[in-house]
């Protein structure tokens, strides 16, 4: 089988996770500055079997697309068009930052590393990859 990516779009930054290759695990893999994001993954994609990339889907209470939605769809267009074979989808990503700092409280990490912003990204877009697994499995 192949690996699923899932990536937490922020405009500053982007945290990417990766599952096994048998698709049963959800793994932070790195954050990466967002202007880097496609050319990190034509790389990562160039030496790992993809089978889809899974982007969080940021919504409002109310369910309706919050605002950083806008550069996420000019984002997910670049995204097809570079991998046009690599099926994308969509996962919603509500509370996922909360979850990472307080896991990250659960786990015992140290006041100076949680405050680092990175960290945050990498664990929320392994809880972004981590629901979709559960959506589909």
């Amino acid at each position: 089988m192949a690996r699923i990516i899932a990536l937490d779009f922020g405009k500053q930054r982007t945290g990417i996770a990766v599952t096994d290759e048998l698709q049963l695990i959800a793994s932070g893999l790195t954050t990466v500055n967002t202007k880097d994001l496609l050319n990190y993954l034509k790389e990562y994609v160039s030496v790992e079997n993809i089978a889809g990339i899974v982007v969080g889907e940021p919504r409002q209470m109310d369910n309706t697309p919050s605002e950083s939605e806008e550069l996420i769809q000019v984002f997910l267009k670049k995204l097809k068009a570079t991998f046009p074979s690599i099926n994308i989808d969509r996962q919603d990503e509500r509370f996922t930052s909360k979850l990472a700092f307080q896991s990250m409280l659960e786990a015992g990490v140290k006041k100076k590393r949680r405050q680092k912003k990175e960290l945050i990204d990498e664990i929320s877009a392994t809880l972004i990859l981590q629901s979709y697994l559960n959506r589909i499995q």
